[in-house]
């Protein structure tokens, strides 16, 4: 099986070629920017640089790999940047979504694909409203959130007209080793690393602690989504996560917990978004039912692996 992942060298692309590559699923392909580090590459792949805002770029590669999956992951996927650059955010996640699509159609067209949608399509629930479902109308309140139903959109278009097989998920939060720092996670992670290497002072600086969120082991998520591609009907959302939810603040202190040194909270007015998403609680019943997939990385290993991860690098 020949398998295409855009966004290959990211966070959730080097986990998911990790997997196929530990299963001997397939022969992976994978798309990068030229400028695009490496550090998250271990396993065996054909590095392929493409920009998927470039159409006839796009198309030559998949003309030439006809993949057989095709597992789309390149996003902008930084909330608060998406405000900060939403023409950027929306040229990479719709545009770039488009151009898959449309040379998935003209050259590769039997193949099977995913798309990586977001909770954030969500947006304002809510706490009656949860967990939310599959059935939740979407109110997104980022740009980012926005761009994601787009694409969702533009999937469903290509399934109708087309008759594609593109199943779109929507991931609740997830994390772990390789975790981007400007993630709320990976950024409170590195700061308990620095502080301990003596590095920086011992002050933690937050934005706001009180959001509620869904957290899945990227590890277990990458397996769902090979799950998705494999069992689940085309055109149909599924929501995956963990169905259990905790507070940052309630992560934070699972981290303070795994270190030795006293730290200090501070709170930083910068880190504040100009809305935020107060409470993202989901149900996975429905592509639990489909998959007989169920999370088995407990949230503090997690976190723990993410901490000494951040321990080896800073």
């Amino acid at each position: 099986m020949k398998v295409l992942i855009t966004g290959i060298t990211g966070f959730v692309g080097s986990h998911l070629l990790d997997y196929i590559s530990k299963n001997d699923l397939g022969t992976v392909y994978g798309l990068k920017r030229p400028r695009s580090l490496m550090d998250n590459i271990h396993s065996q792949v054909e590095l392929l640089d493409c920009d998927i805002t470039d159409y006839h770029s796009v198309q030559a590669i998949i003309d030439t790999v006809k993949p057989d999956c095709i597992f789309h992951l390149a996003a902008q996927s930084y909330v608060p940047l998406s405000w900060a650059a939403p023409q950027a955010t929306f040229t990479i996640n719709v545009l770039g979504t488009l151009n898959i699509l449309e040379a998935m159609r003209q050259k590769s067209p039997n193949a099977r694909m995913l798309f990586a949608g977001s909770s954030e399509e969500y947006g304002m629930v809510k706490p009656s409203e949860c967990p939310i479902t599959e059935d939740q109308p979407l109110q997104p309140l980022s740009p980012y959130g926005v761009s994601k139903v787009a694409g969702e959109l533009l999937c469903r278009q290509y399934i109708r007209s087309y008759n594609l097989h593109i199943v779109t998920t929507r991931a609740f939060n997830h994390t772990g080793p390789r975790r981007g720092d400007v993630f709320a996670t990976s950024d409170f992670a590195k700061q308990i690393a620095r502080i301990e290497k003596g590095l920086a002072p011992p002050t933690i600086t937050v934005g706001n602690l009180e959001a509620q969120r869904d957290w899945t082991d990227v590890r277990d998520m990458v397996k769902a989504y090979w799950l998705a591609i494999e069992d689940c009907v085309a055109g149909e959302p599924y929501n995956i996560c963990s169905d259990t939810t905790i507070s940052i603040s309630g992560m934070l202190h699972i981290l303070l917990g795994l270190s030795t040194v006293k730290m200090a909270v501070k709170n930083d007015p910068a880190r504040m978004r100009p809305s935020d998403v107060p409470l993202l609680s989901g149900s996975s019943k429905e592509f639990r039912r489909l998959t007989g997939w169920k999370p088995t990385i407990p949230f503090e290993k997690t976190l723990r692996d993410l901490l000494d991860y951040w321990r080896e690098r800073v």
